[in-house]
């Protein structure tokens, strides 16, 4: 069995044909599919998703993007949000400079706060970061966050051991099968095992020969075969590891 401990099925790209994909997904092994909440509608779309679906999870969250048009009172329904049944995790949170569509300082104060209100809720966190790696290190470790997974790793090799040493996840996505990600592939090689998790980020990032296309939870499957091949294990063991990290990270029933 594999999980995609992120996608986005909440996103209008998938409203003409959400229950096919699904169905696709659960045809090609996909057993658990963690949906992502990057905004207060989408949060509130995935507590609506999972309720159709038994082995679909979903986590709350506000994107960094986000942070400009937030106030306290989104703050207090995502909060409320993640009392639901099925809410896994506080997420997609964290810091991206790359775009620079929210200032830093509300950046900052967002996901300071979903941070401690995850810890003190013991949720993981789903740590988006684009170009605020000091940053996001600095914040992670005032606060003593351990329990989460840095979700689409993008960063350096000094980013990544820092992310490890923090005791978090780091989980790739499909642009891993891609021919010019050489560096990033020696990156998942650097990553022991059992902190490795799976993710589609779907509809974003399709693997090699369907570039261009919409991404989808069924096509986590060429990840780990992907990861496979970097690590040098069969397929059915990385299946079976990543599914093991994704049930202890998350606490799903499998």
């Amino acid at each position: 069995m594999l999980i995609d401990t992120h996608c986005h099925l909440d996103f209008p790209d998938f409203d003409a044909d959400r229950q096919e994909v699904i169905r696709r997904a659960r045809q090609e092994g996909v057993g658990r599919i963690i949906n992502i909440g990057s905004s207060l509608r989408g949060s509130r779309a995935g507590i609506a998703l999972v309720k159709q679906y038994d082995f679909i999870y979903t986590s709350v969250g506000i994107h960094p993007h986000e942070a400009d048009k937030i106030d306290e009172d989104a703050i207090k329904d995502i909060q409320e949000l993640s009392k639901q049944a099925k809410v896994v995790a506080i997420g997609e949170i964290g810091l991206d400079y790359y775009k620079g569509i929210s200032s830093v300082e509300n950046q900052k104060k967002l996901f300071i706060c979903l941070l401690e209100f995850a810890k003190l809720n013991r949720l993981p966190v789903i740590i988006h970061c684009r170009q605020a790696q000091e940053d996001i290190l600095k914040i992670l470790r005032d606060r003593d966050v351990a329990c989460g997974v840095v979700h689409c790793f993008s960063g350096d090799e000094h980013f990544l051991r820092q992310c490890l040493d923090l005791g978090l996840n780091i989980s790739f996505t499909c642009n891993l099968t891609y021919r010019k990600a050489g560096n990033l592939r020696n990156l998942a090689r650097l990553v022991p095992l059992e902190r490795l998790l799976l993710e589609t980020d779907a509809p974003f990032l399709p693997p090699e020969g369907y570039r261009g296309r919409r991404n989808e939870p069924a096509y986590v499957k060429y990840l780990a075969e992907e990861l496979a091949r970097i690590k040098a294990l069969d397929f059915q063991e990385i299946a079976r590891v990543t599914t093991a990290n994704a049930q202890a990270l998350f606490r799903l029933n499998l």
